[in-house]
């Protein structure tokens, strides 16, 4: 049994011992056949550097491809910082010239104002030159009394005026009253229509003499008051 036993061991062994050199007689004869395979005068080289070459040449062109590479797209940047730089220039062209518009019609609308407000003046002074010249007297008193009173809206006429002034003073525009009631009571009616000053304060017209000795101002207040009590100085036929 003991034996028996030995000898199975021992065959196990030499089994491995044999594949072992059967694989290494094998890997000589390979190499054997290879160096065969190669001419006497031959040089030999490894597969690993008869490669080289090609790789370096590869990285040479990786490296033709990635320089090219950078250079184009530093040139599309360099474009396009060219163009942004020029748009740039440009809006701020078109911004400048906006401007310079706007200020040229600025100053052409305050030119037009200008010249608007210097040809109204000059209408006015002309047209106060071409004012009516009312001679100094009852007639001229009667009518530059009219044009006022027209301007302000109140009524009157040349015949009314002129009817109530000659029964109240004669046409003396310096006429007072020294008997009446008003008198005595301080407060004497005076000038073309016999006004009192109360009177007269109270209904002057802008425009005129605050003076109620002026004939201009004495009749056109005087009509002034009429007009609110009795609708016209043409309503008026006795004192008032």
């Amino acid at each position: 049994m003991p034996k028996n036993i030995f000898s199975r061991v021992q065959s196990r062994s030499l089994t491995r011992h044999h594949k072992i050199a059967m694989a290494g007689v094998a890997t000589l004869g390979a190499a054997a056949i290879g160096f065969s395979a190669v001419p006497s005068g031959a040089s030999t080289k490894t597969t690993t550097e008869a490669a080289q070459p090609a790789a370096v040449a590869y990285s040479n062109q990786q490296i033709k491809d990635v320089k090219a590479s950078i250079t184009d797209q530093m040139a599309g940047a360099s474009l396009k910082a060219e163009q942004i730089a020029a748009k740039k220039k440009a809006d701020a062209a078109a911004a400048a010239k906006k401007k310079a518009a706007a200020e040229a019609a600025k100053k052409k609308a305050e030119a037009a104002r200008q010249a608007k407000e210097a040809a109204s003046r000059a209408a006015k002074r002309a047209e106060a030159k071409k004012a009516v010249s009312y001679p100094n007297n009852l007639d001229g008193w009667i009518r530059e009394s009219l044009a006022i009173l027209k301007k302000n809206d109140i009524p009157a006429s040349y015949d009314g005026i002129h009817r109530n002034i000659m029964r109240e003073s004669s046409g003396n525009p310096k006429a007072i009253n020294n008997w009446d009631i008003n008198a005595i009571n301080g407060i004497p009616s005076k000038g073309l229509l016999q006004v009192i000053p109360p009177t007269f304060k109270t209904w002057h017209v802008p425009g005129t003499s605050w003076d109620i000795y002026d004939p201009v101002a004495n009749i056109t207040a005087a009509c002034n008051y009429a007009a609110d009590k009795y609708g016209s100085m043409d309503n008026v036929d006795s004192a008032y």
